[in-house]
């Protein structure tokens, strides 16, 4: 039931985030503007969907490894892609003291999971089976995909506020409506709140699949439970041993999210509450 919420979830969210691209690019330059904003996310998604992956593990610094060097890290991993029935991922490590993980890929078949030296050094063997279970969970349910469409349309809604925003600097008053556009007023305030929308729409997006890599990654690898507790240290991990160079364009892709923030941050966040993660792994184990 939580599975199909989710989904219907994220289904309403993109479809809203698409509606706000091109009601965005109508208020910026009529329907010439709309035109301009979908090609603009066509464009951006096809790169993001063949590149994205090779370009977010060299941001990182990660490299392949082979059974020889990582045994444990391939042990588990082709355990779990054999119980759930998916292509064998390529295994990545990052010399990073902060404790995380993430999953990359554009397809199943063409998937990788990442994770930190400091993961390796703060879980044991269990913990780090559900940390694994839960990015390939985001695999099997092709949330890298998701995530990456959100990403780029949320990145052309900006892109479109700021060629507005120059726009009305530079071009007057009137060019709006000469070109079909709305109201100054109204592409001022779409200047303003939409990419403000675009964000939110994004990170919510973002929330809804981790609670759904939550729960397939503690189905994948048999134990609430083993997640759960990963968690537990994983949140504490971070904030001893914050990522530096982690970058809000990727802090969805990791386990635990690298940045900080409280406050009206936590509108803005990528990830769910972690009382709130931890209670549905729990209560998943108590309902057997």
């Amino acid at each position: 039931m939580g599975s199909m919420v989710n989904m219907f979830k994220t289904t309403f969210l993109m479809t809203l985030m698409t509606v706000l691209l091109v009601f965005a690019g109508s208020a910026f330059g009529g329907s010439g503007g709309a035109m301009m904003a979908f090609v603009i996310s066509i464009a951006m998604n096809v790169g993001s969907y063949w590149f994205s992956d090779k370009i977010v593990l060299r941001m990182y610094g990660a490299r392949l490894v082979d059974a020889a060097e990582a045994p444990m890290l391939h042990e588990i991993v082709t355990h779990l892609a054999r119980r759930g029935n998916m292509p064998m991922p390529k295994i990545y490590m990052m010399d990073n003291a902060s404790p995380n993980a993430f999953a990359t890929g554009r397809n199943p078949s063409n998937a990788a999971v990442a994770v930190t030296n400091g993961i390796l050094r703060l879980l044991n063997r269990e913990e780090l089976t559900g940390v694994l279970a839960h990015e390939m969970a985001h695999i099997l349910h092709r949330d890298i995909l998701i995530s990456t469409v959100a990403a780029t349309i949320a990145g052309a809604i900006s892109m479109l506020a700021n060629i507005a925003q120059w726009g009305m600097l530079f071009g007057g008053r009137s060019s709006n409506n000469d070109r079909g556009g709305s109201h100054p007023f109204v592409a001022l305030a779409m200047i303003i709140l939409a990419p403000i929308a675009a964000t939110l729409i994004h990170m919510a997006i973002s929330r809804s699949r981790e609670f759904q890599a939550d729960a397939g990654g503690a189905r994948l690898c048999g134990n609430p439970l083993w997640l759960a507790a990963a968690l537990r240290k994983l949140e504490s991990g971070v904030q001893r041993a914050p990522m530096e160079d982690a970058t809000q364009a990727t802090a969805h892709l990791f386990i635990v999210s690298p940045l900080t923030g409280g406050g009206m941050m936590a509108l803005f966040s990528t990830h769910p509450p972690m009382a709130q993660r931890i209670a549905l792994l729990e209560g998943m184990r108590a309902a057997g």
